[in-house]
């Protein structure tokens, strides 16, 4: 079957509103149990927005949801402006929000998960951080923790973080390195390619 003139036309339509999405990162707090998450992704969806990425976490007391919405700029507009009416409206709700742009695309990082458990110190995120930008490599995401072991009832810490190493990088090496940082700051740490 032969496509039909207009096709073309629509598919030329449908990339333009691709490249043409405006981005807007939102970041809603409210004290447990109450969640931000439905009455800001309710608000999302009213606008005529999509939802592109969420992350939510129940940080303390505080229940924090971070929201990446994209639409064409009237919708993001009207949502900025629903946002604001929710804020002043929704009692224990706190909003913040500003214009952004989709993530680039780095086709030459390859991810990587890396977990640690070690008894609880100060520091022990920085100076993972820290090892990581040392060696030129992102922290994609991150979570870390602090909970008392069960027989001992120690102070524990632990984290997962997903990594973006960079192709040309010699993975051995890379490993080896976080392997004696472990070591000598008493972590027990692991290092894997990202399944999917």
């Amino acid at each position: 079957m032969t496509p039909s003139p207009e096709a073309p036309q629509l598919n030329e339509f449908a990339a333009r509103q691709t490249t043409h999405e405006n981005h807007l990162l939102i970041n809603a707090y409210s004290t447990h149990p109450l969640s931000p998450l439905l009455p800001v992704s309710r608000r999302i969806n009213d606008s005529g927005c999509n939802l592109l990425d969420a992350r939510l976490a129940t940080v303390g007391r505080d229940v924090s949801v971070t929201l990446l919405a994209t639409g064409s700029w009237d919708a993001i507009a009207k949502l900025e402006a629903i946002l604001g009416r929710l804020e002043r409206e929704e009692e224990g709700i706190r909003l913040n929000w500003n214009r952004t742009g989709p993530k680039p695309i780095q086709s030459n990082l390859i991810p990587y998960v890396v977990e640690v458990v070690a008894a609880d110190k100060p520091g022990i995120l920085y100076q993972l951080a820290d090892f990581f930008d040392r060696q030129n490599i992102t922290v994609e995401n991150l979570q870390s923790s602090r909970y008392k072991a069960m027989q001992t009832g120690a102070e524990m810490f632990t984290a997962q973080l997903t990594i973006g190493v960079p192709a040309d990088m010699h993975i051995a090496a890379l490993r080896d390195d976080f392997l004696e940082f472990s070591d000598r700051l008493n972590l027990d740490a692991i290092m894997d390619p990202m399944k999917f």
